[in-house]
């Protein structure tokens, strides 16, 4: 093939997705330049020192319940490459009185645990787990698409309208199921109950008993570093402090492959873009947010409940009925009085994030878009409910209100960290309705953000569709062999 210019191919962003589209290309034999805005490269899939000496904690993303599902990380052999290490425990959700819904990577072992509900847990995620392969292939692209498990699809969309709606207690008949489901749903930052975020919930749930939620070794940086260096031994390369503002700032390619949300699309691409899209570019909404608090501790977190210790994640606020008045309040531009709080504790798992005997726990809340709260006592005061004594063991911490994850990363628009409100309206428009939706109307450039299907997390996904497109349409070529 005949390049053009100093590379064939430019990726604009060096998040998971961004680094997912340069390692296709450069697999497939093109010559190609990552431009990254910060110093250094991974976006939110990054890992460093922010409390004490010693302590490493991930600054964004901290377990990928799609690191062994995604079709892209399968492709690149990532669980081959690094060291994914799955908790028996995928998930739990504490209450009050020292109860607890535990979600084991074993779904006979959850639903023995549910007693009186656990058959309605089998009937509900049961065919999606069995079918999680399948599941996958639907919801890892364009919703647009035909999917080619239509069966499959259709139980997964019943579910998500039932779980999504005034009727999702039906077929419940106590309290510890319920509040383990809304949980899960409730990562999508809406408000509940609600089709997107069931659905959302839905997924999570089903990787969650069939492959599992991983926590990567040394911290989600480890993710970041394997796509780091495949690029590099594969000719590519990374020039960090490179902020681009215009796509007349890049030097001459064939393909252009933007990792940013559509509102940094229509400011770089300006009156290059017809007005038809840019005009939907800018219908596209962001979502309320979240604001972290990553904590140093003496010793393990003091649980009420002895299981939650073997827990990777857990998501507080009580029952069902409590997280949704929370979701809503944060959709109306109030803190909640008591906040769903998602933690994850690696250092359980994973020896190299703390000294010895001491433990670094990651932790977040939902707050209103632009939220400049500092959240460390919501947090704390959360936390310590369902594990008295946990104030005791805090040694330090570093709070990232909403304006701070903002400002840090511009995908994270007002503290939305998920590239853009993961409405039902918005998973099928993202940015829009098409079965391609990450080529551009502008010849070469391509979207490979998370504002494009199949929306958030640590997938690389859409980097991955982005850079597929960006092969057939611009260059001739299929998709390369990724693995080691």
């Amino acid at each position: 093939m005949t390049r053009t210019g100093d590379v064939d191919a430019i990726v604009v962003g060096s998040g998971p997705n961004g680094l997912a589209a340069a390692v296709t290309l450069a697999r497939a034999g093109l010559s190609v330049r990552v431009h990254e805005a910060a110093a250094t490269p991974g976006g939110g899939a990054r890992t460093e020192p922010l409390t004490l000496p010693g302590f490493r904690h991930d600054v964004c993303s901290a377990v990928h319940p799609m690191a062994l599902a995604s079709p892209f990380f399968r492709a690149f052999g990532l669980a081959d490459r690094i060291d994914l290490r799955v908790p028996e425990i995928s998930y739990a959700h504490p209450l009050d009185g020292g109860r607890a819904g535990i979600a084991w990577h074993d779904l006979d072992r959850t639903v023995d645990g549910l007693g009186r509900d656990g058959r309605a847990w089998r009937r509900l995620l049961g065919p999606l787990v069995a079918h999680e392969a399948a599941l996958t292939e639907f919801t890892a692209s364009s919703l647009v698409r035909m999917p080619r498990h239509p069966l499959v699809a259709a139980r997964f969309g019943l579910r998500a309208l039932a779980q999504g709606g005034p009727a999702w207690n039906v077929g419940f008949r106590g309290e510890v199921a319920p509040a383990l489901l809304t949980g899960v749903a409730a990562h999508a930052i809406r408000p509940l109950p609600g089709v997107a975020p069931a659905g959302a919930g839905l997924v999570l749930a089903a990787h969650a008993h069939a492959r599992g939620w991983p926590i990567p070794i040394g911290g989600s940086g480890a993710i970041t570093a394997a796509l780091v260096d495949d690029l590099v031994r594969h000719g590519g390369e990374i020039v960090t402090d490179a902020a681009v503002e215009h796509l007349r700032d890049l030097p001459p390619s064939r393909a252009v492959l933007l990792d940013v949300t559509p509102r940094a699309l229509d400011a770089i691409a300006g009156d290059r873009l017809p007005g038809g899209y840019r005009r939907a570019l800018r219908r596209f909404r962001h979502g309320d947010a979240a604001a972290k608090v990553d904590f140093a501790l003496s010793g393990p977190v003091p649980w009420a409940h002895p299981d939650l210790a073997r827990a990777g994640t857990l998501h507080l606020g009580g029952p069902r009925e409590e997280i949704a008045a929370g979701e809503r309040d944060v959709a109306r531009g109030r803190h909640p009085s008591s906040p769903y709080v998602l933690v994850s504790q690696p250092s359980a798992f994973d020896g190299s994030r703390a000294p010895a005997g001491h433990h670094a726990l990651w932790a977040y809340t939902h707050v209103p878009a632009g939220s400049g709260v500092d959240p460390t006592e919501a947090v704390t005061r959360q936390i310590e409910r369902f594990a008295p004594g946990f104030r005791d063991l805090v040694l330090a911490s570093a709070a990232r209100p909403a304006t701070r994850l903002a400002a840090e990363n511009p995908n994270h628009v007002d503290g939305d960290i998920a590239a853009g409100a993961t409405s039902l309206t918005q998973l099928v428009r993202r940015p829009v309705v098409a079965r391609d939706p990450w080529r551009t109307p502008i010849a070469g450039v391509y979207l490979a953000s998370a504002s494009t299907p199949p929306g958030p997390g640590v997938h690389g996904l859409a980097g991955w569709h982005s850079a597929a497109s960006a092969l057939r349409h611009e260059f001739g070529l299929g998709l390369p062999d990724l693995a080691p």
